[in-house]
């Protein structure tokens, strides 16, 4: 008995493939692995219009013919007749997203050049009518030298059609397996698509055609870089100054509950505890709050609007260039957030050396546990004043903070692919969403996540980690009448008086060498243990307890350290659930041990120079 038939289901990721498969093929279905590959390979019956049995196969949703996974990899091999147990399809059936077309027409070109018998179901044709735009299959057909389809998948429109031309193209004469087609430029394929997708249009919208108009700017190599420079430039201009009065208040209520508890409590171990070591050590990190919210209240309004995947349109090309897949943008977007989710989402990144060089790089990210020490140190020195009508000096140098860590970043993967990492890279291909306003309730809903998570890190980590290091600077106490200072005699003090040895050099002092240790276990702790240390070297010195933080930094740090501090943290050695989770993803101790080495290096070195040069020249 001769085979069934064999139909193929191929397209791009979401082009609604599966709905269209399961609307041909009911309950007709069976699933299993490919032979050799796990990945699932979803076959079904299909009875033609003249009643003959067909099965059907729905192939992983890919980009191009060039694979960069094991999904797309199976696509290929199936077209193209190589896959292990599976014979080359009879025909295939190119599904399409009306409403995003010239993007799907890229790869349906390709499929096309294969030369088998094919078909192109025009899918989604009802949303595409709704957001304004309506198509032609015919012309669309007359351009493609195929037969083209117009489908509703989950409404089952179309498809009897679709088995009529199934039915007649399978009647012609089998196709012989073709060699692999020259590669083909992709700009060329590219070019060749928008003029068809354009060619098809019988109307459109104002809208979608304003849509266009802004992306001729946005996804701009030169005008699209400049504007994502610019919302940047907005977004850390607007974290000092929408942020002057929330903060103000927020330290207010602090001063207020640490008199209270003055007032309350006699001189003793409990009120120290309270003042220095919880409202000011935990309160010093939590007066920050606002600036996270400011900075996240932009990234969640690009998200919202459609404008973050044209940022990683952008900052492709960019990372191309340093030997980094295009997949790696999300990870390490994510990592502005914080390096923990950034690093798991590299499990999307099929190439391994990809995944581990973005693995590597995602601390690099300027994550958001850096604003609090980047504020207080910005607050302290940087004077509150415009370079330029409307722009702060101290926004311009957060601004230049995040991005010099990005380019350190970038910097680092160059070097990195080209010896520990060394290979090929491949970019890829990305859906744009349609431009949208953003619903009030989603913005303000991921504000109170962002701010429930910091909070508890504050309760958490941070009150724990600065509780440890109250007790440790408040013993052992020093003898009656020492001219010792508290701080020096504490086992704290000591510890720091030994790092401080190795970090001297680079223009830091005991405090900062104390402040380094407990931020291993979250960068905003740097902050509150020189609160704790400051307020238990003020004793009961009431002029120097109402100072604020970055008042006392002030006067005891010259300017070429605080700078030497801030280059510190732009590449400082990661939390310890960063290296955790490194040591997970990679399953051993070595790169997260590289990973920690290379950027202690790197932090100790930047800091060193910005030190030695402020120095020089007299800052």
């Amino acid at each position: 008995m001769s085979a069934l038939p064999l139909v193929a289901l191929v397209g791009n990721p979401n082009a609604g493939k599966s709905a269209l498969f399961n609307a041909l093929t009911g309950a007709r279905q069976k699933l299993g692995n490919y032979p050799g590959v796990t990945v699932e390979r979803k076959a079904g019956r299909l009875a033609l219009a003249d009643g003959r049995p067909v099965e059907l196969v729905d192939l992983p949703g890919t980009y191009s013919l060039n694979a960069a996974s094991p999904d797309e990899q199976v696509t290929r091999d199936v077209v193209m007749g190589r896959q292990a147990g599976e014979r080359q399809p009879d025909a295939l059936v190119i599904v399409v997203d009306a409403s995003n077309l010239d993007n799907h027409l890229r790869f349906a070109l390709e499929l096309i050049a294969l030369g088998l018998p094919t078909i192109v179901a025009l899918n989604m044709v009802d949303l595409a009518t709704r957001d304004g735009l309506e198509l032609d299959a015919a012309v669309l057909s007359r351009e493609l030298g195929v037969p083209v389809i117009a489908t509703v998948a989950v409404r089952k429109r179309g498809l009897d059609h679709l088995r009529e031309e199934l039915a007649g193209l399978l009647g012609s004469v089998a196709p012989e397996a073709k060699a692999p087609l020259p590669e083909r430029d992709f700009d060329a394929v590219r070019d060749e698509a928008r003029r068809i997708a354009r060619a098809a249009i019988v109307r459109e919208t104002p809208s979608r055609r304003l849509t266009a108009a802004v992306d001729r700017v946005a996804l701009h190599p030169v005008f699209g870089l400049l504007l994502l420079l610019g919302l940047l430039f907005v977004m850390f201009q607007a974290v000092y100054a929408w942020s002057e009065a929330p903060i103000a208040m927020i330290e207010g209520l602090a001063e207020a509950a640490a008199n209270s508890v003055r007032d309350a409590l006699p001189d003793g171990m409990l009120r120290s505890f309270l003042v220095d070591g919880v409202i000011n050590g935990v309160g010093s990190v939590v007066v920050f709050l606002p600036q996270i919210l400011i900075l996240f209240f932009f990234i969640l309004m690009l998200e919202a609007t459609g404008y973050m995947v044209r940022a990683a349109f952008l900052m492709d090309g960019l990372m191309a260039r340093v030997g980094l897949s295009g997949r790696a943008f999300i990870p390490l977007l994510s990592s502005f957030a914080c390096a923990i989710p950034g690093i798991m989402a590299t499990r999307t990144i099929a190439d391994p050396k990809d995944r581990l060089t973005t693995i590597l790089i995602a601390p690099l990210m300027t994550c958001s546990a850096r604003l609090p020490v980047y504020a207080v140190i910005i607050g302290a020195f940087i004077p509150a004043r415009d370079i330029l009508p409307g722009v702060g000096l101290q926004g311009f140098v957060l601004f230049c903070l995040y991005i010099s860590g990005i380019i350190g970043a970038m910097l680092v993967a160059l070097i990195l692919r080209m010896t520990v990492t060394k290979g090929a890279s491949g970019g890829f291909l990305m859906e744009m969403p349609k431009y949208q306003w953003p619903r009030p309730q989603d913005i303000v809903l991921g504000l109170w996540q962002r701010a429930v998570i910091f909070l508890k890190r504050a309760g958490t980590i941070i009150f724990t980690s600065t509780v440890i290091l109250w007790v440790l600077l408040s013993y052992p106490k020093p003898p009656e009448g020492s001219a010792v200072s508290q701080v020096d005699y504490s086992i704290a003090g000591r510890i720091a008086g030994g790092l401080n040895v190795i970090l001297e050099p680079i223009g830091f002092n005991r405090d900062i060498s104390l402040a380094l240790i407990p931020a291993m276990a979250a960068r905003e702790v740097a902050v509150s243990a020189l609160a704790t240390v400051y307020s238990i070297d003020a004793g009961d010195d009431e002029a120097l307890l109402e100072r604020s933080l970055g008042d006392r930094l002030k006067d005891q740090w010259p300017l070429p350290t605080a700078l030497a501090f801030l280059a510190w943290f732009i590449f400082a050695p990661q939390c310890i659930s960063t290296i955790a989770v490194t040591r997970r993803e990679t399953n051993g101790w070595k790169w997260p041990l590289f990973m920690v080495g290379y950027l202690f290096v790197l932090a100790y070195v930047a800091a060193g120079l910005t030190y030695w040069t402020a120095t020089e020249f007299g800052l």
